[in-house]
């Protein structure tokens, strides 16, 4: 089984907000913790509705981003994707702290 993963990026980082959201990562990991694909997609423009229909239809489990209004957190939440919010830092960090299941909402992860 695998697990489809979305961090919202700035650069390399995750993205402060997941409204302001133009990039994404897309991750497949499988049940060895192991990274079997990665993707960058840029989004024409930061869409909240654009964001999650990309979400629901690439058929996410687990989204990473920094802050999230209620409502969208909410959801997701509804939609059954995992989302771990208020997460900063490096975006290859933040991949391997989930992967090796050490990544939670609020984390910070500087170097």
């Amino acid at each position: 089984m695998t697990t489809k993963v979305l961090i919202c990026l700035y650069e390399n980082e995750v993205c402060p907000r997941f409204d302001l959201t133009r990039e994404v990562l897309i991750a497949v990991i499988d049940r060895d913790a192991a990274v079997l694909k990665e993707k960058e997609v840029v989004l024409p423009q930061a869409s909240l509705e654009m964001l999650c229909q990309m979400i629901l239809t690439e058929g996410i489990q687990v989204v990473i981003c920094g802050g999230i209004e209620e409502e969208y957190y909410q959801y997701l939440k509804w939609k059954n994707v995992k989302v771990l919010d208020s997460v900063i830092g490096d975006c290859k960090l933040v991949l391997q702290r989930l992967v090796q299941g050490r990544l939670k909402s609020g984390d910070i992860l500087v170097e």
